[in-house]
This record gives structure tokens, C-alpha cells and sequence, in this order.
């Protein structure tokens, strides 16, 4: 007999899905690795194509204009201004990625939290039920 069978050979409805259940979490749970790898490998792949689009693109642009006789000089202020667009960007995602970041450990501390909750919860309500149950057996006996 398995341990969840009664001496009539049948399981509880709650083995039965305790059972199941411990199953899906489990299955659940080794799949988030692959999809993170995934959806990371996706990212990186993207990014580098981008990348090399915008690398091929100023490329052609420049061989284009210089076949063209096409003067590609700027002033130093434009160039400045160009500078420190790219510097602003640069800062604005790195402040940007912060934000996400805390974001991301402060939903995971609200998680935990809630766990530990869900948990004394549990706790909390089985001492209620072994009171009752104490109680009511005191009583029919």
C-alpha cells in the first residue's frame, strides 16, 4: 500500500491532490530555468543584431558619401551636442535600470513576505482546528 491508501485500498481526495499538485509545482518549476535562458539568449541575440545593423548602416553611409564626395565634417559644437545626448542616454538607462532592479527585489520581497504570512496563516488556523477538535472530543467523550 502506497501511503496515502486506506485500508479499503482508496486514497483521500486531499492525497490525491496534494499529490498532483506537488507534481505541476515541480514540473513548474524546472522549466523556469530553460525559459530564463531562453528569453536571455533571445535578448543578447537581438541586441547584437542591432547592433550590427546599426554598425553596417554607418558603414555604407560613410563609404556612400565619401565615393559621393560628400563632406562628413561637423562643428565641434554639434559634435559636443551629440556627445552629450549620448552621455544623457547613457545615464538615463543606467538610473532607468536601477529603478527596474529595486523594482524587481522589492516585488520579490513582497512575495516573500506574503509567503511567510501565508504560512503563519497556515499555522494559525491549524491550531484552531486542533483547539476545536480537542474541545468537541473532550466533550463527546
Amino acid at each position: 500500500m502506497s501511503k496515502h491508501e486506506h485500508a479499503m485500498g482508496t486514497e483521500d481526495v486531499f492525497s490525491i491532490y496534494h499529490e498532483n499538485t506537488n507534481k505541476l509545482f515541480t514540473g513548474v518549476k524546472r522549466s523556469v530555468p530553460q525559459y530564463h535562458q531562453s528569453f536571455t539568449n533571445v535578448q543578447q541575440e537581438y541586441l547584437q543584431t542591432v547592433e550590427n545593423i546599426v554598425d553596417s548602416t554607418i558603414t555604407i553611409q560613410k563609404e556612400y558619401a565619401e565615393k559621393a564626395g560628400i563632406s562628413t565634417s561637423i562643428p565641434e559644437t554639434t559634435q559636443k551636442i551629440f556627445h552629450n545626448m549620448i552621455e544623457e542616454f547613457v545615464t538615463i538607462n543606467s538610473i532607468q535600470n536601477q529603478i527596474i532592479l529595486a523594482t524587481i527585489d522589492a516585488t520579490q520581497q513582497s512575495i516573500r513576505t506574503f509567503n511567510d504570512n501565508a504560512k503563519l496563516f497556515s499555522d494559525l488556523n491549524q491550531n484552531i482546528i486542533k483547539s476545536l477538535t480537542s474541545v468537541l472530543t473532550t466533550k463527546n467523550n
